[in-house]
C-alpha cells in the first residue's frame, strides 16, 4: 500500500497543495503551526473518513470557505487508483473512487490501511477507558467491515435509546418501547464483544515479544479484555438496568463501557503482576503504549497481507533513544510519513531519508540533501 500523490484544496491552512511521496521514508519538518500535521490528518481521513483530532468536516475546511477537497493516488496490487473526498461545511462528505461515487462514506474504511502514531497515543495506557475503546474501534473498523457495520448500528441504537430514556422521564407510558431497543442492542452488542475478544487475544500474542524486546526481557506484559458485560448476559443486563437508566437518562450497560487492562510482571523481582493503568510508572506506561502501536503495525500486516501506511506525528521527540531505535527499526519496507521540527535526529540515527520536505505556512518544498 503506497500513497503516491496527495492533493489538497481549501483544507485546513492549505489553499492548494500538490505533493508526491516516496514509497520509503518521507519527512515533513518545520516550525510548529505551519501545517505539518494537517498533511497527516488528510491522509488519515482518506483511511478512516474521520479526523484523528475528532474535528468535524466544517472544521477542516479552510476558514472562510464552504468546501474543501482531499485527492490522492493510491498504488495497490500493481494498480493505481484515485480517491476523491469532497468536504462540505453544511452537508455530509462525498467520496468517489476512480470517479465512481460511493453510496456511503464508510465504504471507504479499510481500503487504505493506515497506522497513526502521535504523542497523545503514548498516554493511551494511563488515560481513561474511552481512549482504549477508541483504539480498538478504529483498528477493528479498518480490519473488518462487519465490525464497522455492527458498531455503527449499535451507536445509532444507543442514541435512540438515550433519547427515549429522556422522553420516558416525562412520559412513563413509553417505557415498554425500551424492550425493542434492547433487543437490537443485544444483537449488535454481542458481535462487538465477540470481535473485541478475538482482536485483543491477537494483540496479546503479538505484543508480548515486542514488549519483552523493548524492556530487555526485564518485564512481561499481558493484556486482558474487561467487557462491561459478557455476550450471554447482555440482554438480561439491559433489562435489569432499565429503571436506573430512566433515572439517569442514559444507557449504563453494554460494550460502550468496555475496557482492557495492561499487566506487567518484573522478571528480576518475581513480583506479582501490576495493573500499570493505575499503578505503573510513566516509563512503564509509555513503553506499553509504544508496544501497542508496534503490535498494531504487525496486526495490519497479518490481517491485510500488506504493509500499512505509517504516520508518525512528532512522536520521536517524545521518545528516549532506546524507544526511538525500537520504533525506527520496525519501519523498514513501510511507507512512512514523519513530522518533526528538525531532522538532525534522523541523520544521527543513520535512517535513510527518501524525501525531505520543508513546511512553511501552508507551503511545502522539497529539500535536496
Amino acid at each position: 500500500m503506497i500513497i503516491k500523490r496527495l492533493q489538497l484544496k481549501d483544507f485546513r491552512n492549505y489553499p492548494s497543495l500538490d505533493l508526491s511521496f516516496s514509497d520509503g521514508i518521507n519527512i515533513l519538518y518545520g516550525d510548529n503551526a505551519q501545517g505539518k500535521t494537517n498533511v497527516l490528518e488528510a491522509v488519515y481521513m482518506l483511511a478512516t473518513t474521520k479526523s484523528h483530532r475528532g474535528a468535524r468536516d466544517k472544521e477542516v475546511v479552510r476558514f472562510g470557505c464552504e468546501e474543501g477537497h482531499i485527492r490522492a493516488e493510491i498504488f495497490r496490487d500493481d494498480a493505481t487508483w484515485r480517491v476523491d473526498m469532497h468536504l462540505q461545511s453544511r452537508r455530509s462528505k462525498g467520496i468517489a473512487i476512480d470517479g465512481q461515487r460511493l453510496k456511503k462514506a464508510s465504504d471507504l474504511v479499510g481500503r487504505i490501511p493506515t497506522v497513526f502514531f502521535s504523542p497523545e497515543d503514548l498516554a493511551i495506557v494511563k488515560e481513561g477507558p474511552a481512549e482504549r475503546r477508541r483504539f480498538i474501534d478504529m483498528e477493528l473498523c479498518q480490519l473488518d467491515a462487519s465490525y464497522l457495520y455492527n458498531l455503527s448500528r449499535y451507536n445509532r441504537v444507543i442514541q435512540q435509546r438515550n433519547k427515549l430514556l429522556k422522553d420516558i422521564y416525562e412520559h412513563p407510558e413509553q417505557k415498554p418501547l425500551l424492550e425493542v431497543h434492547d433487543r437490537q442492542l443485544s444483537v449488535y452488542g454481542r458481535e462487538i464483544i465477540r470481535f473485541r475478544k478475538i482482536f485483543l487475544d491477537q494483540v496479546a500474542e503479538i505484543i508480548a515479544p515486542i514488549h519483552d524486546k523493548l524492556t530487555g526481557g526485564k518485564e512481561k506484559l499481558q493484556l486482558a479484555y474487561e467487557p462491561h458485560v459478557t455476550e450471554d448476559k447482555l440482554e438480561d443486563a439491559l433489562a435489569a438496568a432499565r429503571d436506573r437508566d430512566v433515572i439517569l437518562k442514559q444507557t449504563t450497560v453494554g460494550p460502550h463501557r468496555d475496557d482492557f487492562a495492561f499487566y506487567v510482571t518484573r522478571e528480576d523481582t518475581g513480583s506479582d503482576k501490576v495493573d500499570i493503568r493505575r499503578f505503573g510508572s510513566q516509563g512503564q506506561q509509555r513503553t506499553a503504549s509504544l508496544s501497542l502501536k508496534l503490535a498494531e503495525i504487525e496486526i495490519v500486516k497479518k490481517s491485510k497481507k500488506e504493509n500499512p501506511i505509517l504516520l508518525l506525528d512528532d512522536v520521536l521527540s517524545e521518545l528516549d533513544g532506546g524507544r526511538q531505535r525500537a520504533l525506527l527499526s520496525e519501519i523498514g519496507g513501510i511507507q512512512t510519513i514523519i513530522t518533526c521540527t528538525g531532522y538532525d535526529e534522523f541523520v544521527e540515527s543513520r535512517l535513510t531519508i527518501d524525501r525531505l520536505l520543508h513546511v512553511t505556512d501552508g507551503k511545502i518544498e522539497e529539500v535536496k540533501e
